[in-house]
């Protein structure tokens, strides 16, 4: 009897475990099927040229972007108000942004900590205190911090763009293995095509200062140019730098033949 019932145990754990190998085996070839299907898409970017530079009136609609929707969950620490001289703002204007946040400073000459209107000087304000109150507000997930996306991810700008428009509501043969609170994005493949983050644009979530429709394709492709400046603001520098070292090499190679020729010029 004991071993018919030893027998009929290892019978079930068999059974068992073939299913959930199935089942795994399903899922794996599920999230291939995904990854073949939505291949990362490469969007034009005048800056990656090695005479780009980056188009001022994008770099603003993005940061629009960031301020109205992505600041509500997503920090930039890496990044002072000042900064924004580089994308075209005017003194008055960055005082204006870094003035519409209230920063904790401190202390005074009670020994108390304050609030007050930021600075240029000051970092960007993070919508959360803390680690624990970023998880507490998004389901346990933490946002990101922003300021190096465009380089911290591979793809750099077309992953953020990919990812800001890859959401859609059929996750197709993904949908037995959806997690509850979780989001269908055929661009997130590092989370197995589940993202914690909803869908955070929708056409006209925001209203562009120059008049630009703002369509979801057209504010994620300014988002994503916004943070690849973020994360690399002296490109343009760099750029120049490199294209005047390359024709003073030119120069100096050409004048160098040049007195090679006049050199040996007798003994030829």
């Amino acid at each position: 009897m004991r071993r018919i019932i030893v027998a009929c145990s290892t019978a079930a754990a068999l059974l068992l475990g073939a299913g959930a190998t199935s089942a795994k085996d399903e899922q794996a070839q599920c999230l291939a099927e995904i990854a073949a299907k939505y291949p990362l898409q490469h969007q034009e970017w005048d800056f990656n040229s090695i005479f780009g530079t980056y188009d001022q009136a994008a770099l603003k609609r993005g940061f629009q972007v960031y301020k109205d929707v992505c600041s509500a969950c997503h920090s930039m620490n890496l990044l002072a108000y000042r900064h924004l001289s580089g994308i075209g703002l005017k003194e008055d204007e960055i005082k204006a942004v870094a003035a519409s946040v209230q920063v904790t400073d401190g202390p005074n000459d009670e020994g108390e900590m304050f609030e007050r209107p930021g600075l240029p000087s000051d970092k960007f304000h993070p919508p959360f205190p803390n680690e624990q109150a970023a998880r507490a507000s998004n389901n346990g997930a933490l946002p990101p911090d922003l300021s190096l996306m465009a380089k911290a991810r591979e793809g750099g700008p077309d992953h953020i763009f990919a990812i800001m428009t890859g959401y859609e509501e059929d996750p197709g043969c993904l949908k037995q293995w959806m997690n509850q609170g979780r989001n269908f994005n055929h661009a997130f493949a590092a989370g197995g095509f589940q993202i914690a983050m909803p869908p955070p644009l929708s056409d006209g979530a925001v209203t562009y200062a120059d008049g630009t429709k703002a369509t979801v394709p057209q504010m994620s492709h300014d988002v994503a140019y916004f943070l690849s400046w973020a994360s690399e603001p002296n490109l343009d520098s760099r750029h120049r730098i490199g294209v005047a070292t390359i024709l003073f090499l030119i120069v100096l190679t050409a004048s160098f033949y040049a007195v090679y020729r006049k050199v040996w010029s007798d003994v030829h």
